[in-house]
């Protein structure tokens, strides 16, 4: 597995403005729909656009911790092992959740995690934490990794909010 494997939808780009602009930019996606456009998959097997946002609040409470776990250690200690989480797994649970609380959700831990960013120094980019499946990172390729993660889930978001479901 790769170490960051969203790295291609960020392209290079700074993740702080991508981070800043997902929540207003789902926020857009999702406004006028109807239940029925939130809730239906797209295909058999597909996650529906409210569970794709209940994705994304979940993951965005795994990122808080795992940007503060990284930091967590001291310098001259052990950096930390990052738990993996089974978004499969995790996502069987997704037809109790809808779509306004999980918009909150995620609003409200990015921000707090956007606030936790703004504290980081270059040293702190530079501190790592071994995730088991895809290796020691820094705190700055979880930061890149979110980015990329946000910009991929609201390219398939537009292209189901485009064709009306």
């Amino acid at each position: 597995m790769e170490l960051n494997p969203y790295a291609k939808y960020l392209d290079g780009r700074d993740p702080i403005p991508v981070l800043t602009s997902t929540d207003e930019r789902l926020h857009t996606l999702t406004a006028h729909l109807t239940g029925a456009q939130a809730n239906t998959p797209p295909a058999p097997g597909k996650w529906s656009i409210c569970n794709i946002i209940t994705h994304l609040a979940d993951t965005e409470m795994v990122f808080a911790f795992r940007l503060r776990q990284t930091l967590a250690a001291a310098p001259d200690q052990p950096h930390h092992i990052i738990q993996p989480f089974d978004q499969d797994a995790w996502s069987q649970r997704y037809a109790v959740y809808h779509i306004e609380p999980a918009l909150a959700l995620f609003q409200a831990t990015r921000n707090w995690n956007l606030l936790f960013l703004a504290t980081v120094s270059e040293d702190d980019r530079h501190r790592t934490a071994t995730h088991p499946e895809r290796g020691t990172m820094t705190l700055w390729t979880i930061v890149e990794t979110m980015a990329g993660h946000d910009i991929n889930h609201i390219q398939q978001l537009e292209r189901l909010t485009a064709r009306g479901n």
